[in-house]
């Protein structure tokens, strides 16, 4: 027998946790940790829950999520979902000609500092193929033109489906995704941006820091939707610098930080961390 994690985001009232560790308690599972945040300004109250059965208990995980939903999902009207922790997450990873993100995933993944797989490669370009297959991943060109696009999204709707990937991540993908592939994606779908949003947006970001002479470089890792770099921030990392560093040296700073931004993002989201509170995020840690 294994853990679950349980993550649940409802109107906030009274006995929610009461609700939600009776059912857990009755059933045979201790909690290990739990953590609770209820929003003043929306009034929602977000919760996750890790919780280990009793080993002289079976359970069965597909019963278990329906009588959750039966008897505390469905009374709170919550957004619910329980999870086998030891399920690797499934990571199809997109890129075009920068790959220092790539890189650290591909590392990540298969030295096992991050809960998930890397089930494919999606690249504009070829230039990470030998790459990417030195891993022993699947890669694959959908090259992206106007006139293309629309097809290069069907193939990537198929690749999705194919390798049954629980999430998009964007390692400096240089291509816009449509309104519609957004919505097909929204939250499942994880974007690196290269500085700190919403400054300085559009191409050579750090030189366009550099020209305003700015003290601190960052990066922030958010969730893809409609909005061109609007979606829910997940996480964001910085460093201070000052009038020694030039934009080379910016440029090289960002990318470090880009990597470690986009790397505890997406292990925030493999873990079920992270919940949505409208166009904002609740992480816990």
């Amino acid at each position: 027998m294994h853990d679950l994690i349980l993550t649940l985001s409802c109107q906030d009232r009274q006995g929610i946790v009461a609700m939600v560790g009776g059912f857990l308690a009755d059933r045979g599972f201790s909690i290990r940790d739990s953590q609770q945040f209820g929003d003043e300004d929306t009034g929602l109250f977000f919760m996750r829950v890790h919780a280990a059965p009793d080993p002289d208990r079976t359970f069965d995980f597909d019963a278990l999520r329906d009588e959750f939903g039966a008897s505390v999902g469905d009374v709170l009207d919550a957004a619910w979902e329980v999870h086998d922790p030891t399920r690797k997450h499934r990571m199809l990873v997109m890129v075009s000609r920068q790959g220092h993100c790539l890189n650290d995933l591909l590392h990540r993944a298969r030295t096992g500092s991050m809960p998930a797989e890397v089930v494919a490669v999606v690249s504009n370009h070829d230039d990470f193929r030998q790459l990417v297959e030195w891993h022993g991943i699947p890669f694959h060109h959908v090259p992206v033109t106007a006139d293309t696009k629309g097809w290069a999204e069907a193939e990537l709707r198929k690749l999705v489906t194919s390798y049954d990937a629980d999430s998009v991540i964007l390692a400096r993908y240089m291509q816009i995704l449509s309104n519609e592939l957004c919505e097909d994606l929204a939250g499942r779908a994880i974007n690196i941006h290269h500085s700190l949003l919403p400054s300085f947006k559009g191409a050579r970001p750090y030189f366009q820091a550099h020209a305003r002479g700015v003290k601190v470089i960052g990066a922030t890792a958010h969730y893809v939707t409609g909005d061109l770099d609007e979606g829910p921030i997940i996480e964001q990392d910085f460093t201070r610098v000052d009038h020694m560093s030039s934009a080379a040296d910016l440029t090289a700073i960002g990318r470090d930080l880009e990597a470690l931004a986009l790397a505890r993002a997406v292990t925030a989201h493999a873990e079920h961390r992270v919940l949505m509170n409208g166009t904002r995020t609740v992480v816990f840690r």
